[in-house]
């Protein structure tokens, strides 16, 4: 989009002008009449960008003024290998990550449960990723890290515009096309431990009025653990960007996705009889015949218009087929191998998921009392269909068998929002209201379960309309910093599984809610150069009418709300240059340095508890008292980046029972990553990953402990062609 001209520029060009008619003036008052007057030329100065870890107030299509935000820039760090999301993470507070050692996400916020990060949005390109919005709000897939310019991380009410979601957005922008080449050509290839191998090739340009982007990315590996810990993944992307450089650009987009991955199953504390003792045997496995896989296919196509420079309108549509499906040994407990009668069998169950979309955003500003308000406005069309079916495997390693379940999940989704910043001064506000209405149905055709126990098929119909209000102040300092306050509402509607549960004894509360939430934040952050940045906030979160699980006896459970937890704490980031503030003390802050030598820290400390219901008094799960990220990156322009990230977390929970089989306790690692160019067309890249090789697991399930991957090397090399 074109922007006005900055402040600077018109003192540059009034400068300019003066001193071209002091100059004539001069030369007519010294009487040379050889002199001549040649054309005018008028130079206008402009700001260069500034990489701020923050959103700009307004961007593109979104309002962020008073809302708390993170720009994540991968390319600002040593190459990052395996999707290590510890490196990726590392200097954003208030995200707390379950390790998983699989190409599987799970990120959790302020406390709330990180499984396959269900309770934030996640995005690519600014459409959702999930399997499905509301019904199995999983995201399973992420794309590869290599082809990724950046994250956008919106905390808690700054991602409004985006979903009811109480945890914040994740969106992943991925590369665009290079507009000054015509081709270029970028392998890369990587070995590492445990027989690793990984390799991106992208390629990449412009040609006229067509930008071009392409990639292929492969990845396998045996895993830490004894057996059945491999991964097998390929992925390919496309996209096609039509007058990139003008205001009309068109974007197609198109990927295809498919892993496979052993499941080595939890281990436990306990001894005895096949159990997996995680204190001397933390590389084992206790399951060796559980196996997943998931596929997707996706294209979408965008539009982008610039109607002048008060004026944006993006519209999306897109389509995505996912595909998951599991199969897992039967008769296993927590960190048990499978025994007894059921462990001759397998669950099979295979999700499908059809998603169509249509995505419409448009911003405008407007000029009032002197001072440019935006008002940005939007709505989305989005429908799922998702059959599953299950069925009992006749072997413990069983790719088909009798079906058991068979039911057909569907969601259609129009949300509408707008807000408007309205400016006075160097004080905003930014009310903004979004329109929640859902339509849910989920239909059984068959249940042998509760066949045999008499009990009826599953048919449920539901419409649901909620409206949600958020606002967000901010006032702007003399420096570049300011103070910022914000108020968000959220809900969380029944999952597929809530609605309408597959076991035959468990019944659905009469009354059952939808969960809600209520969130407040107060902050203070600035970035006055590149070279340095803060933020710190305090924040409230009250999530109510949660919904799970409550036995009544006899083996029978009813789905229900079940509590109400608060979630309250601070939240401190900070970033500076060494090199940077060590000129600025000897007076020198304006020397142009080859060489960086960024340090950064980031805190959390969190107090969570349930505040009424079954579980009054005890921890959400994955709420530690605080998690600590902070490290080091040196880097020489163009030729070498040298990091070293350390992660420190408290003790935590994996369940909301607050059991003694899920206490994680805390811990600590450290990474080292290294990239350097060797020449201009080829570079080098390494590391080592759980450097003082710690002891430590960060997830457990249901199966037992998932330990986490001790000390890990990698060497790569990639090309530039």
């Amino acid at each position: 989009m074109r922007s006005k001209l900055p402040p600077l520029g018109k003192v540059t060009k009034a400068w300019l002008g003066t001193f071209a008619a002091l100059s004539v003036d001069s030369l007519e008052a010294q009487g040379r009449p050889d002199s001549v007057l040649l054309p005018s030329i008028v130079v206008t100065a402009t700001h260069a960008p500034q990489k701020s870890p923050f959103l700009p107030p307004v961007d593109g299509t979104k309002i962020t003024s008073g809302k708390k935000t993170q720009v994540i820039r991968l390319d600002d760090m040593p190459k990052i290998v395996n999707h290590n999301y510890r490196q990726a993470l590392a200097a954003t507070p208030g995200l707390v990550l379950a390790e998983d050692v699989m190409p599987l996400l799970s990120v959790g916020y302020r406390g709330l449960n990180p499984y396959r990060t269900q309770f934030t949005q996640v995005m690519k390109d600014g459409i959702p990723l999930t399997m499905d919005m509301f019904g199995y709000p999983e995201a399973y897939y992420t794309p590869a890290l290599d082809g990724v310019d950046r994250i956008e991380f919106l905390h808690g009410g700054a991602s409004l515009m985006y979903g009811p979601q109480p945890g914040g957005s994740l969106n992943y922008i991925t590369h665009r096309p290079r507009m000054n080449k015509k081709l270029v050509f970028k392998p890369e290839h990587t070995v590492g431990s445990d027989k690793l191998y990984t390799t991106y090739n992208s390629i990449d340009g412009t040609t006229g009025r067509l930008g071009y982007y392409g990639d292929f990315h492969h990845r396998q590996w045996d895993g830490f653990r004894k057996t059945n810990s491999d991964l097998g993944l390929f992925s390919g992307s496309g996209r096609l960007i039509l007058d990139a450089a003008s205001h009309s650009r068109w974007v197609l987009s198109v990927d295809a996705y498919t892993e496979e991955h052993g499941e080595a199953g939890g281990l436990t504390k306990a001894t005895g009889p096949n159990t997996v003792n995680y204190d001397t045997n933390r590389n084992g496995s206790s399951r060796t015949n559980d196996r997943f896989r998931l596929e997707r296919k996706y294209a979408s196509l965008g539009w982008e218009r610039d109607f002048g420079e008060e004026t944006q309108l993006t519209v999306k549509g897109w389509h995505r087929y996912n595909y998951r499906l599991s199969r897992r040994q039967l008769g296993g407990g927590f960190g048990v191998i499978p025994t007894g009668p059921n462990s001759i069998h397998n669950a099979i169950q295979l999700q499908q998921f059809y998603n169509e979309g249509v995505d419409a955003r448009f911003r405008r500003h407007w000029v009032w009392n002197g001072n440019v308000q935006t008002i940005a406005a939007g709505g989305m069309l989005y429908h799922t269909n998702s059959p599953r079916t299950d069925k009992l495997g006749p072997t413990p390693d069983a790719k088909d068998g009798p079906l058991q379940q068979k039911n057909v999940r569907k969601n259609s989704y129009v949300p509408l929002f707008v807000e408007n910043r309205f400016k006075m001064g160097r004080f905003s506000v930014t009310p903004g209201v979004r329109l929640e209405n859902l339509w849910q149905s989920v239909n059984e055709s068959v249940n042998a379960g509760k066949t045999a126990a008499g009990k009826p098929l599953g048919d449920r119909k539901e419409f649901t309309f909620i409206p949600l209000g958020g606002i967000g102040m901010e006032y702007e300092l003399v420096v570049p910093a300011s103070v910022y306050a914000n108020f968000s509402q959220s809900y969380r509607p029944k999952l597929f599984t809530e609605a309408v549960p597959l076991e035959p004894l468990s019944v659905i509360n009469d009354d059952l809610k939808e969960g809600r939430s209520r969130q407040f934040e107060i902050g203070f952050r600035g970035n006055p150069t590149d070279y340095a940045s803060w933020d710190v906030s305090a924040f409230q979160l009250d999530f109510d009418n949660q919904i799970g699980a409550v036995s009544l006896g006899s083996g029978v459970t009813s789905v229900q709300n079940v509590g109400h937890a608060r979630h309250r704490g601070v939240e401190a980031s900070v970033q500076f240059d060494v090199l940077w503030a060590s000129d600025v003390l000897r007076g020198q802050p304006n020397l142009k340095r080859r060489s960086t030598l960024s340090v950064y820290g980031n805190a959390m400390l969190l107090d969570a508890k349930f505040v009424a219901g079954p579980q009054n008094g005890k921890s959400p799960q994955h709420a530690p008292d605080f998690t600590v990220r902070t490290g080091t990156i040196y880097s020489v322009k163009n030729r070498m980046k040298v990091g070293l990230t350390g992660t420190f977390n408290g003790q935590q929970f994996a369940d909301d029972n607050n059991t003694a089989n899920f206490r994680v306790p805390g811990y600590s690692v450290w990474d080292a990553t290294a990239e350097a160019a060797i020449t201009e067309k080829i570079s080098i890249q390494g590391g080592v990953n759980n450097l003082l090789d710690r002891h430590y697991y960060s997830r457990i399930r249901a199966e037992g402990i998932d330990p986490a991957y001790g000390r890990n090397q990698y060497l790569g090399v990639s090309l530039t062609l």
